[in-house]
């Protein structure tokens, strides 16, 4: 069994030189990757790269930095995009009140109307929240029967477990950063069975390539670490890994 990345942005500009070098490396490196929608656009390009790629699904949402271009006709678009059997979720959706391009109140009545379209065509979801974790739980737990993964975690591992009945924690590269005390305790402590790896590309790239751009079969080095903090072997963070993404995504 192969790596997954369920959580990249292989549409971003970043890869305009090398991108056919990179989908080859999936190809031959790795189980599938997750590209994910952040806007109408990127949403679109998304569906581009897993209709002409075997092994790349897409997801389709507006991200909260980009909430401001929501609108009914951007809802019923998203819908139409999502009905393509390539997309798995409705993301990267959330709160980002770290940024805050758009007043709180906006980036809500966002998040909110995009969980119900996840509801309504029964899609897990990809969640974004930064420094807002206490307004995203409040809001997920009035939506029960929805599931999906936090992406990039950065919360607390008392909130962690709170999620987990209904969420996967999504791991990225910054698990191998000096400074990732927190995260590493949330690693530690949550059953292997509720974490999912991804690199966030071309973001957060992990040690040693930190500061650099990021690329999908990175995540080896995200299983590693994770292996690293729970003492287990690296074949086994692999083998549940990339079955809890499957199990996530459907696939």
């Amino acid at each position: 069994m192969k790596l997954v990345d369920t959580h990249c942005h292989l549409d971003n500009n970043r890869y305009s030189e090398d991108l056919e070098e990179i989908l080859d490396t999936v190809q031959k490196k790795m189980e599938f990757c997750v590209n994910i929608g952040c806007d109408l656009e990127s949403s679109k390009r998304s569906i581009e790269l897993a209709e002409n790629n075997s092994n790349i699904y897409a997801t389709v949402g507006i991200h909260p930095i980009d909430i401001l271009e929501f609108s009914e006709e951007t809802k019923i678009k998203i819908e139409e995009l999502a009905s393509n059997k390539k997309v798995v979720a409705i993301g990267e959706i959330g709160l980002d009140y770290y940024h805050m391009s758009a007043p709180k109140e906006l980036q809500i009545l966002g998040f909110e109307k995009q969980l119900e379209i996840a509801k309504k065509l029964n899609k897990p979801v990809v969640i974004h929240s930064r420094d807002a974790i206490s307004d995203t739980v409040e809001i997920l737990n009035r939506y029960k029967e929805i599931k999906g993964v936090i992406h990039c975690y950065s919360g607390s591992l008392e909130t962690a477990k709170t999620l987990i009945d209904r969420f996967y924690i999504g791991i990225s590269g910054t698990v191998t950063f000096k400074n990732a005390k927190k995260l590493i305790e949330v690693v530690k402590e949550i059953p292997l069975e509720r974490i999912v790896i991804e690199t966030d590309s071309p973001y957060l790239a992990p040690e040693p390539f930190r500061g650099k751009r990021n690329q999908p079969d990175y995540v080896e080095y995200v299983a590693k670490k994770i292996a690293e903090i729970k003492g287990i072997e690296m074949e086994q963070v692999i083998r549940v890994t990339t079955e809890n993404a499957k199990k996530l995504y459907n696939i």
